[in-house]
């Protein structure tokens, strides 16, 4: 498929990368004031109580933009991922339902378990694993990140995972949990490689990934969506691994590894000669800039919790266990 699609014109949603300021932290010893510096320093990224406040903030900030259709309530409180797919989802229901959402129900999240990793360097984060009253069964997993000590503890993932498919984390003595490199080599895929290897799987197939809706079963909605009489749809898939959509991975007690992971999608529709694309929905129309004639190119943007075993499992295929996406723009030509 050419590249030349148009779809580049669809970049001006990028976030600026997020720089992590140096912190020095003062401690004292036994031989006295020794200064020991934030980024070198190997320790928990937050304590329990804090968690759970980063959790119930987020939440109440959830709430208030969700209600009033209103990003500005809640952009303090998501960063990457969410960030992009919270507040275009805002902007369309703000657009459509200028008083407000009609249909608000108060996000409550209860059973809530935190796994802290001890690590050095900036960013430092967590992760939120939670009842919902929305979503179903499902659990839902938050990635807290934050990139100074003094910064405000930000939500950049969120995917629903079914209760038994959470796994169990490795933890120390104390508790803490292992965070991954994204370079590691010890796992069947590196996180850093994660979400290029899932867009390469999405366009060629293979057995790197197993079956599932977010595998196999997207390709065979796509492939049956590809060639509809009298409207064609091409596909492009991005992994996005920079600044705040950097992977994220949390080591399994089993050796393998909970990779948290971004990737950008296009599609692009295109109606026959002398025929027009579909009108879509409401919410789409609001994200969507220019006339839609003949094609509609929509860009979304995806965080996925994914399973990749160690290097030496007998089983090396990745499992997705969730994914999140969203709208978050639209240009019809």
């Amino acid at each position: 498929m050419s590249r030349d699609l148009g779809l580049r014109r669809l970049r001006g949603l990028d976030r600026s990368v997020l720089l992590a300021a140096s912190v020095t932290v003062l401690s004292l010893t036994a031989s006295g004031c020794v200064v020991v510096h934030g980024e070198r320093e190997v320790r928990p990224a937050t304590t329990q109580d804090e968690a759970a406040k980063a959790l119930q903030d987020f939440t109440t900030a959830y709430n208030k933009a969700d209600k009033a259709f209103d990003g500005s309530l809640d952009a303090e409180y998501t960063t990457g991922a969410l960030a992009d797919i919270d507040a275009a989802r805002l902007k369309a229901g703000r657009a459509n339902n200028p008083d407000g959402n009609p249909q608000h129900t108060p996000l409550r999240l209860s059973d809530a378990r935190f796994t802290i990793p001890k690590k050095a360097g900036w960013p430092r984060w967590f992760v939120a694993d939670a009842a919902g009253n929305k979503g179903g069964d499902n659990r839902w997993l938050l990635v807290f990140t934050r990139d100074g000590v003094d910064d405000t503890w930000e939500a950049a993932y969120l995917t629903l995972v079914a209760p038994d498919a959470v796994p169990e984390f490795k933890t120390d003595a104390d508790g803490w949990a292992e965070a991954v490199p994204a370079n590691s080599t010890d796992l069947a895929v590196p996180p850093g490689e994660l979400g290029r290897q899932y867009t390469t799987y999405l366009k060629d197939g293979g057995d790197a990934f197993a079956e599932g809706p977010h595998t196999s079963g997207w390709r065979s909605v796509r492939t049956k969506q590809a060639a509809r009489p009298g409207l064609a749809t091409q596909y492009i898939d991005e992994p996005v691994t920079n600044g705040d959509y950097a992977p994220l991975a949390l080591r399994t007690r089993d050796g393998g590894a909970l990779v948290f992971f971004t990737t950008r999608h296009f599609e692009k529709q295109t109606a026959a000669a002398g025929t027009s694309v579909p009108t879509p929905n409401k919410n789409v129309l609001a994200l969507t800039t220019g006339d839609i004639g003949q094609s509609l190119t929509m860009e979304f943007l995806s965080n996925g919790a994914a399973l990749t075993p160690a290097g030496d499992a007998a089983e090396a295929t990745v499992r997705v266990l969730g994914r999140t996406q969203g709208l978050t723009s639209a240009k019809g030509e």
